[in-house]
């Protein structure tokens, strides 16, 4: 069973990884944003943001999301993560285009068979597809529908997730694959994960003690991830603790990426 990472006893946990020459990696919806109705409404809270940009003086940082980059970059602009990889670890991607005419071809027949289905929301982000249904009055209908619709376009990966179905390129990089290619890149001994959602197993299921800590948001039987915080408003709390861990600026892989601001 995982445990709380913000408990006493698993203090020296933290400290040990924080220590090292570590990159923190986060998801963004659950994780540095709260899960809200309206997706394009996610936002950090104000002590989130202001935490973030203190800790990303003193660690490399990255986020890994499901979103595109152009949409997590506006989000997180002014916090100083080094890199955004986006579409659950496929965006950028050598081989992103390739990806790009499979997704293309899909949305003729999503589109047919969902668009009857009041509540439905096709997301189309380029290297993927969500499909959203938390505002469906049927969402048991609504997520068999959403099911049917993507075994007719087998093989593809199917995830689901808060109310909404990822629809992903069969055999396209996921976060875990992602975040491996960004620590090397960035030339990190260490990596500490947080994510919430299905999509973030692929990290939490690495098989890399010592090097990777992984920590999910909300307890949740099955999961591979190590530790856990209980919610999503907890993520203050785990990243003051990152802040009292270190007082002074990484060294090494400092600004080693093209960084934005």
């Amino acid at each position: 069973m995982n445990r709380n990472l913000l408990s006493p006893q698993n203090r020296d946990v933290l400290e040990q990884f924080a220590s090292s020459d570590l990159l923190l990696a986060f998801d963004f919806d659950g994780t540095l944003a709260p899960i809200v109705a309206d997706p394009m409404a996610a936002k950090m809270r104000p002590r989130t943001r202001e935490l973030l940009v203190r800790l990303c003086r003193l660690y490399p940082g990255v986020v890994i999301s499901g979103r595109s980059v152009a949409d997590v970059r506006e989000r997180v602009k002014g916090v100083g993560f080094l890199e955004v990889i986006g579409n659950h670890g496929l965006e950028p991607w050598k081989r992103s285009e390739d990806f790009a005419k499979k997704v293309r071809a899909w949305l003729p027949v999503l589109y047919q068979r969902l668009t009857a289905h009041k509540g439905i929301v096709i997301e189309d982000k380029g290297y993927s597809i969500a499909i959203h249904y938390r505002k469906s009055r049927e969402k048991r209908l609504a997520k068999d529908a959403i099911y049917a619709a993507a075994a007719a376009l087998m093989p593809l990966r199917v995830v689901g997730g808060h109310q909404v179905v990822n629809l992903l390129p069969d055999g396209a990089p996921h976060k875990g694959i992602a975040l491996g290619a960004v620590r090397d890149r960035l030339g990190c001994d260490t990596s500490l994960y947080v994510g919430d959602d299905e999509t973030d197993e692929d990290v939490f299921a690495r098989d890399e003690p010592g090097r990777l800590l992984t920590i999910r948001v909300g307890q949740k039987s099955g999961t591979r991830a190590a530790f856990f915080i209980e919610d999503q408003a907890e993520i203050d709390g785990l990243l003051w603790q990152l802040l009292l861990l270190r007082s002074k600026p990484t060294h090494s892989a400092g600004r080693k990426a093209a960084g934005f601001s």
